[in-house]
């Protein structure tokens, strides 16, 4: 007689467990490394994207790939997180973090496959990524901070190197330059947002320039708009949250008037109110006045009559850097109008750039903050730059708070290579092969730069891995002669910390998906309708109690 099988889940559930399941989740993940596969490097190619809207986006960004792959494998998605948490930790490295996880996962399939415990997997990659990042620590060159000249080129050379994977290699000296005068105007915490990017289209790469203080585009303007002075020197720059126009009556709000005199105070208190505002700000001395708010045609014109500047509708980014430059408080009321509120700055303009117009304000006292301004041709173009120089941003304010450096181009990872080779040796037991398999998958970064400039890999690997055995410790891929050469005298060199991160979280990631031997699905519940008792199986309608 047959036992009754037990049924446990809802019909339609998807479950799959054990060393198949372990498979097909390494399976997955190799399907996304290839996707990023080849934007790896120098000689990377680019991705172009078309979302379901039909917008198109052209991109060399591990990160921006994967965040705009629609990725449904749950396995997979933890790809996608640990190239976001890279993108947002560190900015650059995405793919190859990517690609050191996935690689890790081909290496370790032939042990799955052969029935060795996942655990003992995981304890020999931890041991083994805590070994990577000692030497890493030990191995990494530190930078004195003493010498600003010294520094200074050191943060250049590795945007220099975080630029030269992307479209924008070409002007990499250009725009290291841009980016490490960028970052070194900023304050001791180098937050992202006081560096504003602002996108115009036209004009060449090399007319990209950088504002030390702030620049916005010209806001919607009223009639008034144009007689208004659009230069100042030393202005005192008024920042307001306040409205400064003839406000509609409040929805259903009910004024009940006899007469027509009693109708006329009320628009003439209207009136009042605005001019009183507006007498408050002039006395107040302000040349400039923002506001977050609308400011309506009769405050431009009061405001062009007196020779003040004035621009509504600011957005609040903008307001909050001009804020950090220039001094002052954001206002939310006229009645305090004190200097110690008001902004000021040495310059300010309103400047044709392209076929927009932005106000400038320059030689502000206080710049801790500063706006880069791009140009380009095509607008996924100037996007892709906005891309690159957030990572080329983010590399140097890491560099200046880590203060050491390793070569790039693959040199690191053969020296860990070596180094976790010849340690595994050393021990005894499966924990040889696995640190082995550790050591092998490093070798995945300089193999795919070297496939992606089309060398020959395997020679370059093997001249790469007797370099490190007689010693090169910072010998790497030359990109440029098809050869290997000393990446550190080459200055191709990046923070240690993008290499720290980018091996944690890789090997975290390799661990969590072998620590999943089994996935539950269930099934979408709109198929089968409201989960119910007895009622919506039947055909007829539930009795009415």
């Amino acid at each position: 007689m047959m036992p009754t099988p037990v049924i446990l889940l809802k019909e339609g559930t998807d479950t799959s467990q054990g060393v198949p399941q372990l498979i097909s989740n390494i399976n997955a993940c190799q399907v996304i490394a290839e996707a990023v596969r080849t934007t790896l490097g120098p000689r990377g190619m680019d991705k172009l994207m078309v979302d379901s809207r039909g917008k198109a986006t052209i991109s060399n960004d591990g990160a921006t790939i994967l965040k705009l792959l629609d990725v449904v494998h749950p396995a997979a998605k933890t790809l996608v997180d640990i190239a976001r948490s890279q993108d947002a930790e560190v900015g650059d490295g995405t793919t190859s973090v990517t690609l050191l996880a996935a690689e890790f996962l081909k290496q370790l399939k032939p042990y799955v496959e052969e029935g060795l415990h996942p655990q003992t997997i995981m304890r020999a990659f931890r041991t083994a990524t805590n070994l990577a990042v000692n030497k890493i620590k030990e191995i990494a060159v530190p930078v004195k901070k003493d010498d600003k000249q010294e520094q200074r080129q050191l943060l250049e050379k590795c945007a220099a190197t975080a630029l030269n994977s992307k479209l924008i290699a070409g002007q990499k000296d250009f725009f290291s330059m841009m980016v490490v005068d960028a970052v070194m105007s900023l304050d001791e915490l180098l937050s992202l947002k006081m560096i504003g990017i602002k996108k115009v289209q036209g004009g060449g790469l090399e007319d990209s320039q950088l504002i030390s203080g702030v620049a916005f585009k010209k806001t919607f303007s009223y009639a008034g708009f144009e007689m208004q002075p659009k230069s100042y020197e030393n202005p005192k720059i008024a920042l307001l949250n306040v409205e400064l126009e003839l406000k509609a009556e409040k929805d259903n709000a009910e004024v009940r008037v006899k007469s027509v005199e009693d109708y006329q105070a009320i628009v003439d208190a209207e009136w009042n109110i605005l001019y009183d505002k507006l007498e408050k700000i002039y006395k107040s001395g302000a040349k400039v006045v923002l506001s977050k708010l609308p400011i309506g045609d009769v405050a431009t014109q009061y405001f062009a009559d007196r020779d003040l500047f004035c621009a509504g509708r600011v957005q609040e980014e903008d307001l909050k850097r001009t804020m950090m430059a220039c001094g002052g408080s954001i206002q939310t009321s006229v009645g305090a109008m004190t200097d110690d509120v008001l902004g000021q700055c040495e310059i300010f303009e309103e400047v044709q750039v392209g076929g927009e117009r932005y106000n400038f304000f320059k030689g502000c006292p206080k710049a801790k903050t500063c706006t880069i301004i791009l140009r380009g041709g095509a607008e996924q173009f100037t996007e892709e730059t906005e891309r690159s120089l957030h990572d080329a941003i983010m590399i140097v304010r890491r560099a200046i708070k880590n203060d050491s450096v390793v070569a790039g181009g693959g040199a690191v990872e053969m020296e860990l290579s070596k180094y976790l080779r010849d340690y595994s040796r050393t021990i005894p037991g499966k924990q040889q092969l696995l640190i082995g398999a550790y050591a092998k998958a490093l070798e995945v970064i300089p193999r795919q730069l070297c496939d992606n400039a089309g060398f020959d890999a395997t020679n370059i690997l093997n001249k790469l891995r007797a370099k490190h055995a007689q010693g090169g410790m910072w010998y790497g891929v030359d990109i440029n002669n098809e050869d290997i050469a000393d990446n550190f005298v080459a200055c191709v060199w990046e923070p240690s910390i993008v290499r720290i991160n980018a091996l944690t979280a890789a090997s975290e990631a390799a661990c969590l998906i072998l620590s999943v031997d089994e996935t539950i699905k269930n099934p979408r519940s709109s198929v089968d309708g409201p989960p119910g008792g007895a009622r919506g199986r039947g055909r007829g309608r539930p009795h009415a109690h």
